[in-house]
């Protein structure tokens, strides 16, 4: 059996420097309505490191904090079909892919894309930057390790080297 996932808008504010792009947000996360809820997802712990602020914070404050920081976030994916909360578990033929079009003219301070793991960075040099062409091509992308807790063949402290190797510098240079 299927369930239906409709994704969220994006988490942004003027001036992103960076976008933070995933798949599709996971059961934990559609039930709860918020980015990388599941506990043991890695992803608010190493940006806290990486923009400067507690993980602990409410959620609407950790959103404040890293779109201020100059970090959007925002899914490939705004709708498909899947069994579970997995990217294997996709079924290909309901994928829908989130128009960026009007983010990246939204945000045209973006330098840098960074996958959220290998299935978002599938999805934005198949079917994303296709689309948008000669403005995805001027934009730096980047696959970083999956911050979810199914990919396991990295420990969070080896996640947070990557991810901060290559978002703190983009960051700094504003």
């Amino acid at each position: 059996m299927s369930d239906a996932a409709h994704g969220f808008p994006p988490l942004e504010a003027p001036g992103a420097r960076v976008l933070v792009l995933g798949s599709m947000p996971g059961r934990q996360s559609l039930a709860e309505q918020r980015y990388y809820a599941h506990p043991q997802n890695a992803f608010w712990a190493i940006m806290a490191d990486i923009v400067g602020f507690d993980p602990e914070l409410p959620y609407a404050e950790r959103v404040s904090a890293l779109t201020g920081g100059g970090v959007a976030v925002w899914d490939a994916l705004q709708f498909c079909e899947r069994s579970g909360s997995l990217d294997a578990d996709i079924r290909p033929k309901t994928r829908v892919i989130n128009d960026f079009t009007e983010l990246i003219e939204r945000q045209p301070s973006l330098v840098l894309v960074c996958g959220n793991g290998s299935a978002a960075t599938m999805a934005w040099r198949r079917e994303v930057a296709p689309v948008l062409g000669d403005r995805a091509e001027a934009m730096a992308f980047e696959q970083l390790p999956s911050t979810s807790p199914a990919f396991a063949a990295m420990r969070p402290e080896q996640k947070l080297e990557h991810w901060r190797r290559v978002i703190a510098p983009v960051l700094a240079a504003h």
